[in-house]
Order: structure tokens, then C-alpha cells, then sequence
């Protein structure tokens, strides 16, 4: 991996963990949140935590390019359920982080991890 790769990774690694320590900080508000967005209820417990994981192996760069690709089908799968939510005209608080990002889901959601879509290649093929 060259240094652009090593870079993305630990770009994305702090936001997979800075997203993951937001959610668990915002405790039973982020489970509620989830639930608004038609996340069941075991991916409202576990999403956090496999945030935090990812993100740390990232940054520390184990198992490359493994955590980026998991980064990067989180993502996919993030987006899939925002453009859902947004297609049926619902628009419930993201809460991608945590108390941070309470504001109605939109298309700066998608955009913003298309950007983050971007590190994830870049950690996995760079």
C-alpha cells in the first residue's frame, strides 16, 4: 500500500471510530434513531461496535485491505437504506453521528459517503 492508500485508511479509520464512539455516546437516542430509520433493532446493538472495529483496524492497518472493503460494503449498505428512506419521501434524523449529525436525512447524506465510498477504494487498491 503507498502512501495515498495508508492515508485514506486512517482517514476513514477516524471516521468509522469517531461515528462508532458518537452512537454509543448518544446511548438509547441512537438506538431510537435507528429504529426511525428501519434499521432492526440488532443492527441499532451492533453497528457501533463493528464501526469501532473497522475503524481501528484501519488506522492500524491489520489485515489490509479486508477492514476497507468491510468499510466500504457498510457504506453501500448505509446509502441503500438512506436513498429507501428518502425515495418513499421519509425523512427521519441520520444520527450517522451519533447527537452530531441529527439533521433530516438528504441527498448530502449520499454524497458524503460517496466521498467516504472514495477512501475505502482508495485504502483497498491504492
Amino acid at each position: 500500500m503507498n502512501t495515498v492508500g495508508i492515508v485514506a485508511s486512517v482517514l476513514l479509520g477516524a471516521v468509522f471510530v469517531v461515528a462508532g464512539a458518537s452512537k454509543l455516546a448518544a446511548g438509547e437516542q441512537w438506538r431510537t434513531d435507528a429504529r426511525n430509520l428501519g434499521a432492526p433493532d440488532v443492527a441499532a446493538v451492533a453497528v457501533p461496535w463493528i464501526e469501532l472495529v473497522i475503524g481501528a483496524l484501519l488506522i492500524v492497518q491489520l489485515w489490509v485491505p479486508w477492514p476497507a472493503v468491510a468499510a466500504a460494503l457498510m457504506l453501500v449498505a448505509f446509502s441503500a437504506l438512506l436513498a429507501v428512506r428518502m425515495r418513499d419521501g421519509d425523512r427521519p434524523s441520520c444520527a450517522c453521528f451519533g447527537q452530531w449529525s441529527a439533521s433530516p436525512i438528504g441527498p448530502a447524506h449520499l454524497a458524503r459517503n460517496a466521498a467516504f465510498l472514495t477512501l475505502a477504494a482508495l485504502a483497498t487498491f491504492a
